[in-house]
């Protein structure tokens, strides 16, 4: 492994639980950045242009091998994290008993070396089974559904309600390690 310092810029425990899993160090340097969709941009766009803006952002101030992601939501539109309980359950309302795709970006640059920023986009297809009010109320009740985007979490008490996946089950979770594993390869950095 190079000695470049691997900086993650994102504050998730879920992609840091998932960079820890190969037990590489790396440095936690959440940015704070503005992730307002543009009006009819695409979510392969929109997770593109967020995860090199996390990186982008992240380089002035730290040097090393910086990755940043950026993982949302799309039925009919984008849903982000909910607001409050009832837009969870409108989310879940909106899930159920129907497919959605789960899109992630994984960005990656070299900070101390250039500017060039590598970019790869996973999209997987997630099929809810059909959920019954009350099944709704329960899971909003966990408090799990509210930091995450669709308020669900598939590796949580959300994945009792996915039927079937067509993808990256880690793009999902919000980290897709396959784009990861790759990418760092591409800047010096093995996993295994």
């Amino acid at each position: 492994m190079k000695k470049n310092k691997l900086i993650l810029a994102s504050a998730s425990p879920r992609r840091s639980e998932i960079l820890n899993m190969f037990g590489i160090k790396f440095e936690i340097f959440p940015v704070d950045i503005d992730e307002t969709p543009f009006k009819n941009e695409s979510p392969e766009i929109y997770v593109k242009r967020v995860a090199e803006t996390k990186v982008l952002e992240a380089s002035k101030n730290r040097k090393g091998i910086i990755i940043g992601a950026d993982t949302i939501v799309w039925k009919n539109g984008f849903l982000g994290k909910p607001e409050n309980k009832a837009d969870a359950e409108n989310m879940l309302k909106k899930l159920s008993d129907s497919s959605h795709f789960v899109y992630s970006a994984v960005s990656v640059m070299d900070a101390d070396n250039n500017k060039k920023v590598q970019t790869s986009i996973s999209k997987t297809m997630v099929v809810f089974h059909k959920l019954s009010e009350e099944e709704i109320a329960l899971y909003i009740q966990t408090g799990e559904p509210m930091d995450k985007a669709g308020a669900y979490g598939i590796q949580g008490k959300g994945g009792v309600f996915i039927k079937e996946i067509h993808g990256s089950y880690y793009n999902v979770v919000g980290f897709p390690i396959d784009l990861v594993y790759k990418s760092l390869k591409n800047f010096g950095i093995e996993l295994l």
